[in-house]
């Protein structure tokens, strides 16, 4: 946004210096071309008074010598006629009989005046060319023709160019500093706001936004500060709660087991039954406790990963999946199922073997308590991504049940005899967010259910960085 910002405030400081620039550039060149028109201008009127003089009195003498002197002193030549197109003066190595000067006498002749009316420019060079009447009214008594030099009044307009764009470089660079200043007094308290919310969002205390920049922004800082406080304290009263739940369970539980196995040696046969429901609930509630307390840890290891990407860390999928394989192809074989595993390949994912091993667990617990009797598990590379897949043949699920299938707690309810928490899927899907992935969940063809732990590829990711 910063960046944007000043954009928008850079072409505006252009467009604005532009339009006083341009306009004065162009106004002093047709000034300073306007003063050399009239300098010259005086000086052809000068020359025209002599020439009416010594039409009247026939002496010449005093013209030549002017004119001379005006061609020694400023290098410009002349040409004066009367009224017969004959040379009175020529200086400075310039002709009556010249086309160009000839047609510049006609026309003064004819009581027209010539001046130059294009602007000069910097980069003018060569001559300009002026003619009038000599006389005085109506009456012509000869033509005056002067052949005037403009680079004098083009460096003269080269140094008022120079100071104008100076000027202009000045006011672009104060007013660039100004923009610079103004947007990060506006965009400064932004982007920590955005800081901030992007560490509440993931569940992380954000530290107080400074109250600065313009009075809306420093009452929104005010009422985000008060508002984190209170969403922050809830969040960690509640992450504390279960994570606190979960392991002081652990000792009464562990107690408890003790007893219960204790009394086993003291029970009637008939009572075998009931004894063996009870170890049952307490082994499904070890079992819940534990994932209540790893999905805590899931979901406090992801918002720190959403903020800061952490060290940098990867693993072989290809290879965590053929372990994996390795552990619990007996366990899909004492419960009827088949499973196979198949790599394309080595493939490096953005995670560590640690939490890539826990996700397939995740994956294959849920294939082989609900799915069929085949099951694959599968890792392959997808262009930026490394993709773990357990496919199974079994009933699958429907289009509603994928939906709320990573809620926690949710068990579909044609599985009711199978135990489980509810917590695995919810579990893998914490550790995925918190690495840049994501877990899909598809129907498999011709039935059964897809499930696929996407991460981004290790390599991929280094050459983006």
């Amino acid at each position: 946004m910063r960046k944007r910002v000043q954009a928008a405030l850079l072409a505006f400081v252009v467009l604005t210096v532009a339009a006083f620039a341009v306009p004065l550039l162009f106004f002093t060149a047709s000034d300073r071309t306007q003063e050399l028109v009239l300098a010259r201008s005086s000086d052809l009127d000068r020359f025209g008074s002599l020439m009416d003089q010594a039409a009247t009195t026939g002496d010449v003498s005093g013209l030549a010598a002017e004119a001379r002197r005006y061609t020694r002193l400023y290098g410009e030549a002349l040409v004066v006629t009367d009224t017969g197109h004959e040379p009175v003066v020529e200086t400075g190595g310039m002709r009556a009989a010249d086309p160009a000067v000839s047609r510049l006498i006609d026309a003064a002749l004819r009581n027209q005046t010539a001046h130059p009316t294009r602007s000069l420019t910097p980069w003018s060079r060569g001559y300009r060319m002026f003619a009038e009447p000599a006389g005085t009214g109506t009456r012509v008594s000869g033509a005056v023709v002067l052949r005037a030099s403009v680079r004098t009044a083009a460096n003269d307009i080269t140094w008022r160019w120079a100071a104008v764009l100076a000027a202009a470089a000045l006011v672009a660079v104060g007013c660039t500093a100004l923009a610079r200043a103004v947007t990060h007094w506006v965009v400064g308290p932004l982007r920590r706001l955005d800081r901030a919310v992007g560490r509440l969002a993931a569940g992380l205390p954000p530290a107080h936004t400074r109250a600065s920049g313009p009075p809306e922004l420093r009452q929104l800082a005010t009422g985000f500060n008060r508002m984190a406080s209170t969403v922050t304290a809830a969040l960690e009263q509640q992450r504390r709660l279960v994570a606190d739940t979960s392991h002081q369970m652990r000792n009464p539980m562990a107690a408890l087991r003790l007893r219960v196995d204790a009394l086993h040696t003291h029970l009637p046969a008939t009572a075998n039954r009931t004894y063996t429901g009870v170890t049952t609930e307490l082994d499904r509630l070890e079992t819940l406790l534990d994932d209540m307390l790893a999905l805590a840890t899931a979901e406090h290891r992801a918002g720190e990963l959403t903020v800061g990407d952490g060290p940098a860390v990867s693993c072989d999928a290809a290879a965590v999946a053929a372990e994996q394989h390795r552990r619990w192809e007996p366990v899909a074989r004492r419960a009827g199922a088949h499973l196979t595993v198949g790599t394309a390949g080595p493939a490096p994912a953005v995670c560590t073997e640690h939490e890539l091993a826990q996700i397939t667990d995740v994956l294959l617990d849920n294939a082989i308590k609900y799915g069929g009797a085949e099951i694959t598990l599968r890792c392959t590379a997808e262009g930026p991504w490394a993709v773990l897949a357990v496919t199974d043949d079994g009933p699958g699920l429907d289009a509603e049940e994928l939906d709320r299938a990573t809620q926690r707690f949710w068990r579909s309810g044609r599985q009711s005899g199978t135990t489980g928490t509810g917590l695995g899927l919810a579990i893998a899907e914490q550790l995925l967010a918190g690495r840049g992935g994501r877990l899909e969940l598809r129907p498999a063809t011709p039935h059964g259910l897809s499930a696929r732990a996407v991460l981004p590829r290790a390599d991929a990711a280094d050459g983006a960085r």
